[in-house]
């Protein structure tokens, strides 16, 4: 049962749901989780099937509700659906790409609708390194116009950065840039092997590592808050440098962050532009659809999201290890390299101090 004052399940509600509205977009990223491509698919959900996924959301408890792609921008109907959201009491926000369909005024519009947050990727400190990534010259002028465009607009933004072997020496340059952009939140992807990204673009356990610790130490004095995705043992990290509560669990950043950690299928849903429900965008395993079993009953009750959220049965040194209940590790990688969604993460290069005790 849920003590008042305590931190929400996770059983119960996600605390964000990841929402892909469309897999089309003009972009040709290397990396793309969706695969996207130019056009839009017939059986995606409707104008009223999404608001019915956004009032499910709002009913589960959901907090945080993120319009993603693809680029949602290609969906013709999206200002109506974050007028929807914000009206019902949702945090909206959206990660359009970094094309001529982002207009000044079309910033506004959604603006005026209620967006809480604008997010936008730039995987480099220099065009070069961002165009090759995206696949488009001209992307990394384009993304740095819309920040600026929604800072004098008054929308809070984030940046997304995938970080591979390509873009790693750049990222200390990089942190100085957003500085001056005066984002709200730096949120680092972990490139996953799924979709288009392929296994050398990964780093290796000791980058990962490497990269980890020296989040933890800009994080003390960045002016943006940092997250990370497909990395949950940046809060291990976090724990180890004794940084503050706040920044391990991310209050500050001005859109409401979860009040502990969350994972693949643990405080985190995903659905398809079809309606598949799954754990993240990058486990892309389909647990229930919208249109049969529904987002709560697939949430709350399918196998996978249960098993998900039990950390005391995950494999390896990720069931063994005493921040299991923290970090968890990503589950995400551990399928994408391992087929086990429950294996230990592959990624980490931490070795648990001692054996769990039998409970």
């Amino acid at each position: 049962m849920h003590r008042p004052g305590a931190p929400p399940s996770f059983d119960d509600s996600p605390f964000i749901l990841f929402w892909e509205t469309t897999k089309a977009c003009d972009l040709v990223c290397k990396h793309c989780r969706a695969c996207a491509v130019p056009d839009r698919d017939p059986r995606e959900l409707t104008t009223e099937e999404g608001k019915r996924l956004l009032r499910d959301a709002h009913e589960l408890g959901t907090k945080l509700v993120v319009l993603t792609g693809g680029d949602p921008a290609k969906r013709p109907d999206l200002l109506e659906l974050v007028r929807y959201g914000s009206e019902l009491g949702l945090r909206v926000a959206l990660t359009p790409s970094a094309t001529p369909l982002v207009t000044r005024a079309w910033l506004r519009d959604l603006r005026d609708a209620g967006l809480a947050r604008l997010a936008i990727s730039i995987d480099g400190a220099t065009p070069s390194t961002h165009d090759r990534f995206r696949g488009v010259v001209g992307s990394w002028a384009r993304s740095h116009a819309i920040l600026s465009d929604a800072y004098d607009l008054g929308l809070t933004t984030q940046v997304n950065t995938s970080v591979s072997a390509t873009n790693l020496d750049e990222l200390p340059r990089l942190a100085v840039q957003l500085a001056a952009l005066e984002i709200e939140l730096w949120s680092v992807f972990f490139v996953v092997p799924t979709g288009r990204a392929e296994g050398n673009e990964t780093l290796s356990g000791e980058a990962v590592e490497s990269l980890l610790e020296w989040l933890a130490v800009l994080a003390k004095r960045a002016p943006f808050d940092i997250k990370t995705t497909a990395a949950p043992q940046y809060r291990r990290v976090l724990l180890q440098n004794k940084h503050e509560r706040r920044d391990i669990v991310g209050l500050r950043d001005g859109i409401g962050r979860a009040p502990r950690g969350i994972n693949d299928g643990q405080g985190v849903v995903f659905i398809s532009h079809i309606g598949e429900i799954q754990p993240s965008g990058f486990l892309p395993i389909v647990a229930g659809t919208l249109r049969m079993q529904g987002l709560k009953r697939t949430y709350r009750e399918s196998p996978l999201f249960r098993a998900l959220r039990d950390a005391d049965g995950l494999g390896g040194k990720c069931g063994r290890c005493e921040f299991r209940k923290v970090c968890g590790g990503s589950r995400a990688r551990a399928y994408a390299v391992t087929g086990d969604p429950l294996a230990e993460d592959p990624s980490c290069v931490y070795q648990p101090s001692q054996k769990r005790r039998a409970s």
